[in-house]
């Protein structure tokens, strides 16, 4: 059962509940009927996707996955020092996250490497760089990225982000005051108003969560002035059907800062895809990302900016 499937078998049974309740009809009768067959599951709130690792210890102990062939872990820890008494120096406040990147996601690691401020993967000597050399930006932000390298069904490596115990990034995002995290998903997961956003417009997407308001506000409007469309996931208009993307979970590495607050970013895939020339492989994004790229890229690096002129240093 994928998660968007569990959302539909949660907000059934949820329905019959209030249902039950109104008609005075036995709750477990009207439930029986009214679950769908595959959902034959206790009744909680969370329902652990049977086929989903239940942590990254449980991808890493996996012996059928092997790091550098089936995933990998990349990330960057800018070295920072003060050895002057009398003087005070900047600090990495802002880390970057793809926690499905690679195949899972596509297109987040890519995006998450840009906005810290390094080239997007090109190999060594070719035109846009090589993703472990020199930044590409004035300013950068440490970073890291869990990523799927199966062939296909990278989907197995998906690990559900407030089940996330990877130690580096844990020890990430808790040293910094601001988190981005960044996600994938499907447009007709989202349900928005068709109105709003009709199936046959455009399907590219930004859901912005997380629990810090500020950091929302700042990605929403720098997001839509670059020429895209961002939606608060708190936005009373959309919030109803926008509860599975909205970051809240206090376990969710973007909210696990030394502020306990911080963004994520739910990308829909045909925004994702805009992004590349030619998205159809890891070969194809790093060398094939675009000006569109360039633009969400700068608005969230703006996003960001902002968030940090407000935080200045003790």
């Amino acid at each position: 059962m994928t998660l968007f499937e569990q959302s539909a078998s949660r907000r059934s049974l949820l329905t019959a509940l209030a249902a039950a309740a109104t008609a005075g009809a036995p709750v477990l009768g009207q439930l029986a009927a009214a679950a769908p067959a595959s959902a034959a599951v206790p009744l909680v709130e969370t329902l652990p996707d049977p086929t989903e690792p239940i942590s990254n210890t449980a991808v890493y102990e996996n012996p059928k996955w092997v790091e550098g062939t089936s995933y990998s872990r990349r990330y960057r820890r800018h070295q920072q020092f003060d050895l002057k008494m009398s003087e005070k120096y900047a600090f990495q406040r802002t880390a970057i996250l793809a926690l499905h990147g690679g195949g899972i996601e596509k297109g987040t690691s890519e995006l998450c490497l840009g906005i810290a401020g390094y080239s997007p993967g090109s190999a060594p000597g070719e035109d846009k760089g090589d993703p472990a050399g020199p930044p590409v930006l004035p300013t950068v932000h440490d970073y890291f990225m869990f990523e799927g390298l199966l062939s296909t069904g990278n989907n197995a490596l998906h690990v559900t982000s407030k089940n996330c115990d990877d130690h580096v990034a844990l020890a990430t995002v808790a040293s910094h005051l601001n988190v981005l995290s960044l996600h994938g998903c499907k447009f007709e997961q989202l349900n928005l108003p068709t109105a709003v956003y009709p199936p046959t417009g455009d399907l590219g997407v930004a859901v912005v969560g997380g629990l810090n308001a500020a950091f929302r506000s700042a990605l929403v409007t720098e997001i839509n002035n670059a020429g895209f469309q961002a939606v608060d996931a708190y936005d009373p208009r959309y919030s109803a059907t926008l509860s599975e993307f909205n970051g809240s979970h206090t376990n969710n590495p973007c909210n696990r800062t030394m502020l306990a607050m911080g963004a994520q970013l739910e990308l829909t895939t045909d925004l994702r895809e805009s992004f590349f020339d030619d998205h159809s492989s890891r070969g194809g994004r790093a060398t094939t990302w675009n000006t569109r790229f360039e633009r969400f890229r700068d608005a969230c690096r703006r996003a960001i900016a902002t968030v940090e002129a407000g935080q200045p240093i003790l």
